[in-house]
């Protein structure tokens, strides 16, 4: 089965400096207060929580202090001075973010962090979060046993990336009336096309096997693109954008038991 992040095909052009992660770092390395680029951050916080609590909880902490912990790293982004501290030369959000992670993790230990949830700024709330579309994704025991926090960091990370591609993918099928396609077609993005079913598809469907085909080509070439887009969100330079999607691969299918 092919990995559900694939790197085929170039997508469209894309306009690098207008990505969330370009627009923070074009702000910190001007040395600016630029409201845009922390609504930007706050933004990616809300859309990256999933990993960073997945990493604090492999780091040994109990879900409620994950909770907190995780808040609170928000907070300390968003309330700081992180965004100057912020290197383009790193370029992607997903690895200057893992060791802003992993830094103030220690420096909460040896603080004995005793902030609470929040500080006293307005932000997300920990229920919203909860309330949104659970992850799909199902962590191998192997995984969850035995993988570093790095490593399930990056798994939760890549699963987010393919989840919020579907939700955008989606959107856009209910929006043209094709939902029912969608949600019988879904399956077929990320599988070999001798494990696609036409036959079967065409039946649940209504429509001719050629139609089905068509339909599973512009399906997969549109999921294709939206996942270079959210990639393209995460890294300040677009030569950058394929080598973070082999990573993802290779971490998604090193959870599967798959090769690519």
């Amino acid at each position: 089965m092919n990995s559900p992040v694939a790197a085929e095909g170039g997508g469209e052009a894309r306009n690098f400096a207008t990505t969330r992660w370009s627009l923070i770092l074009t702000s910190a390395d001007l040395g600016g207060d630029d409201q845009k680029s922390r609504q930007a951050l706050a933004e990616l916080c809300r859309l990256y929580w999933r990993p960073i609590f997945s990493f604090v909880c492999r780091r040994g902490h109990s879900a409620q202090d994950a909770q907190d912990l995780t808040q609170d790293f928000f907070v300390m982004m968003l309330e700081g001075n992180w965004l100057s501290r912020a290197d383009p030369t790193r370029g992607r959000f997903r690895s200057l973010l893992l060791k802003s992670l992993g830094n103030f993790l220690n420096d909460a230990a040896e603080k004995k962090h005793a902030r609470k949830r929040g500080g006293d700024v307005q932000f997300v709330s920990w229920d919203d979060w909860m309330a949104e579309a659970p992850s799909q994704l199902t962590v191998s025991a192997q995984a969850l046993e035995s993988w570093p926090p790095e490593r399930l960091f990056d798994l939760r990370w890549a699963a987010t990336v393919v989840e919020q591609a579907l939700r955008r993918l989606r959107e856009e099928c209910e929006g043209q009336g094709k939902l029912r396609a969608f949600e019988a077609l879904r399956s077929c993005l990320g599988a070999e096309r001798e494990d696609v079913s036409y036959p079967t598809l065409s039946q649940t469907l209504g429509v001719s096997e050629t139609t089905v085909k068509r339909l599973v080509h512009r399906l997969r070439q549109r999921y294709r693109n939206l996942l270079r887009d959210e990639v393209a969100e995460t890294v300040a330079d677009p030569a950058e954008v394929d080598d973070e999607i082999r990573h993802l691969c290779a971490v998604l299918a090193a959870n599967t038991g798959e090769a690519l």
